[in-house]
């Protein structure tokens, strides 16, 4: 199994930038299709982002298409979330996933049923 530590939320002015990190352990981190998903107060968990083991293959959610970027560095064992003009409603706790099972070569997945294990979340605040 694997292990994840999500870092780099903090708050944020709206209009700005943050970048999320994920640091993997514990199992081969390659074979893992990952994910960050986010969960404001009273709101169900949105899957925001998603990328093949390779990474060559991503997904991103409407609401945050053409703001936010994920990547992956598997030599380093570390997923990223970049997050541009970030606004309000991108307000929530951050939560990387990882998914392990029979994906295809390019499988990604934004339903929170596909993964396996997950990190604790780190949180975002935008102010207005």
């Amino acid at each position: 199994q694997v292990q994840l530590v999500e870092s780099g939320g903090g708050s944020v002015q709206a209009g700005g930038s943050l970048r999320l990190s994920c640091a993997a352990s514990g199992d081969s981190y390659s074979r893992y299709v990952m994910a960050w998903f986010r969960q404001a107060p009273g709101k169900e968990r949105e899957g925001v982002a998603s990328i093949s083991r390779v990474g060559g293959t991503t997904t991103d959610a409407d609401s945050v298409k053409g703001r936010f970027t994920i990547s992956r560095d598997n030599a380093k064992n570390t997923l990223y979330l970049q997050m541009n003009s970030l606004k309000p409603e991108d307000s929530a706790m951050y939560y990387c996933a990882g998914g392990r099972g029979s994906w295809p070569y390019s499988g990604v997945s934004l339903n929170s049923n596909d993964y396996n294990y997950w990190g604790q979340g780190t949180q975002v605040t935008v102010s207005s």
